[in-house]
């Protein structure tokens, strides 16, 4: 992400693909209504505010007050603004797994998002996949900008 601008972040790979839209009182996040891949492909300013979404919600909820909703997360307004939040989020997240005794890993206290029920492993393995797969989307995000017809 280190040299990621704002025209690569905010380019539409397709029209029905998930943006983050300037509207004339700050940033409108679209939400898919379906999983469908019929939805196109997001952008990468959308997947910066997705990461900055999941991550804000499983610290809020797993070790908070879980009362964050996805409309009180908003778009920060530029790439490198999104890349403080998630380096901050980051931060967050080890400290607080770096505070949690090995054997609490296993207990379901602290497993309320976005897996109810599993032990906290299965929430600390699912966040590490979704940064990767946020992560690959990106990737590929920037190989269909790099290659589009200009």
């Amino acid at each position: 992400m280190d040299n990621i601008e704002e025209p690569e972040a905010l380019w539409a790979f397709s029209p029905t693909g998930l943006q983050v839209r300037k509207q004339e009182d700050g940033w409108g996040i679209d939400w898919p209504e379906t999983e469908s891949y019929k939805i196109g492909p997001a952008s990468i300013a959308w997947i910066l505010w997705h990461i900055i979404y999941w991550w804000s919600t499983a610290i809020d909820y797993n070790f908070g007050d879980g009362v964050l909703k996805k409309e009180d997360i908003h778009w920060p307004g530029s790439v490198e603004k999104a890349k403080t939040a998630i380096s901050l989020l980051h931060d967050k997240w080890v400290s607080k797994l770096n505070d949690l005794p090995d054997e609490d890993f296993q207990l379901k206290q602290y497993a309320k998002w976005p897996l109810v029920d599993r032990s906290f492993a299965d929430i600390a393995l699912w966040l590490n996949a979704e940064l990767m797969k946020n992560a690959s989307e990106i990737g590929y995000g920037r190989f269909l900008y790099a290659a589009r017809i200009k």
